[in-house]
């Protein structure tokens, strides 16, 4: 006689979505932005995208395959931010959005009672290849974009980061360095541990944004 447990209703769903993305991993993704839609979507200009950059690429090293979605506030400062690996094999809007929202949840509260949003989320992913746009990218602007609508956020800028440098998508900005290769830049002239986290109340608080930004919180989900 053999005993086992019946798979979950949840656990199906689950095997489910893993084989519709895996068939579709080849096929044209749908739930993507094109660049001509994205500008036309008059997404908000960051004052200072280096400082952005920087401080987002210093703390949390991301290595290709890696996003990070951070929430400013009206000053662009960071209040809370968080890092993950794409494990998704299909390039599709959906699961990004999903998987934003699902990191945004963690670092923040959402804004979804407020009638405008007053914080903006920015998207900054470090892949291979080189700064011009790719159907990856388009997949992404699909899913920060809604992402946001879902937690009640402003939609901002798309960034990669790739060993050439860093490029803001629809704005025509980028630069060298940092770069996807490249070490993390000191930012607050005082060293510290790899890995270490920086508080809210820190002195060492990092430089992301018009003045010192608070870097609340790093989730990174592996």
């Amino acid at each position: 006689m053999t005993f086992g447990f019946a798979p979950s209703a949840a656990a199906s769903a689950s095997d489910s979505l893993a084989a519709a993305a895996t068939t579709d991993a080849g096929r044209q993704p749908t739930r993507m932005l094109e660049p001509s839609e994205w500008w036309a979507a008059e997404i908000p200009l960051l004052r200072s995208p280096r400082e952005v950059v920087s401080g987002l690429h210093a703390r949390h090293r991301p290595t290709p395959a890696t996003a990070i979605v951070a929430v400013l506030d009206p000053e662009e400062r960071v209040r809370a931010s968080a890092s993950f690996t794409r494990r998704a094999s299909a390039v599709d809007g959906w699961v990004f959005r999903n998987a934003l929202l699902a990191q945004l949840r963690r670092v923040i509260p959402h804004d979804l009672r407020r009638r405008t949003p007053v914080r903006t989320a920015v998207l900054l992913y470090c892949r291979d290849g080189d700064g011009r746009w790719t159907q990856e990218d388009g997949a992404w602007m699909w899913g920060l974009r809604d992402a946001c609508t879902l937690h009640g956020l402003r939609c901002g800028a798309y960034i990669t980061l790739t060993r050439e440098g860093w490029q803001v998508l629809g704005e025509g900005r980028g630069g060298r360095r940092p770069s996807a290769g490249s070490p993390p830049e000191d930012l607050t002239g005082t060293a510290h541990a790899p890995g270490a986290g920086t508080a809210a109340g820190d002195p060492r608080q990092l430089r992301t944004g018009g003045a010192a930004s608070e870097m609340v919180r790093r989730v990174a989900a592996r």
